[in-house]
């Protein structure tokens, strides 16, 4: 089969780019009070990331709560009560980091099925993976869904470094999670 993409998820057919499209969850005006998931994937720098996108949303943002859980596998979609879980307690979540073929999938597709759950959702993934995160959004039924993109490697950043980095991503996280898009 010329240029197949296997789904690295283990769901390939399960969706096709010919489908309705993905419609986004409704977005808040804004972040304040925001109750905001932060989903790890076990990749190196990406709980140290999120965590300090979440201190930063909070100090400048004024959200209420950060609720962090971490999936058991980086190249697995999130189990459904991990879903289930954000879904209860969180009013957006941010997940990632995809600094790898398999995780930015993987990240793209929980980032569809959160969105599809009424989750606003914001992925991280970097700019080495595209094809592969933009392959897999085709293969859940959305095309063109929109992630965030940051400079390759994420995972030999110092802890400096990805501070750093949790700065310059956060205007298009909060952009990506409100209506303010």
């Amino acid at each position: 089969m010329p240029n197949a993409i296997l789904d690295p998820t283990g769901r390939a057919g399960t969706a096709s780019a010919a489908g309705p499209g993905l419609e986004l969850a409704p977005r808040p005006a804004d972040l304040a009070g925001v109750r905001v998931g932060l989903m790890d994937n076990t990749k190196h720098n990406a709980a140290l990331l999120l965590a300090e996108i979440g201190n930063l949303l909070a100090a400048e943002h004024g959200v209420a709560v950060t609720v962090a859980a971490t999936k058991a596998n980086f190249a697995a979609p999130a189990p459904a009560d991990l879903v289930d879980r954000y879904r209860e307690a969180c009013d957006v979540v941010i997940t990632g980091v995809g600094d790898c073929g398999s995780c930015s999938a993987s990240a793209v597709a929980d980032g569809i099925v959160l969105e599809r759950a009424g989750v606003p959702t914001a992925v991280i993934c970097s700019d080495a993976f595209v094809v592969t995160a933009d392959a897999m959004a085709e293969l859940r039924g959305a095309p063109g869904y929109h992630y965030i993109r940051t400079a390759h490697p994420v995972a030999v950043l110092t802890t400096e470094q990805v501070r750093q980095r949790a700065k310059q991503l956060l205007p298009e996280v909060v952009a990506l999670l409100t209506s303010r898009q």
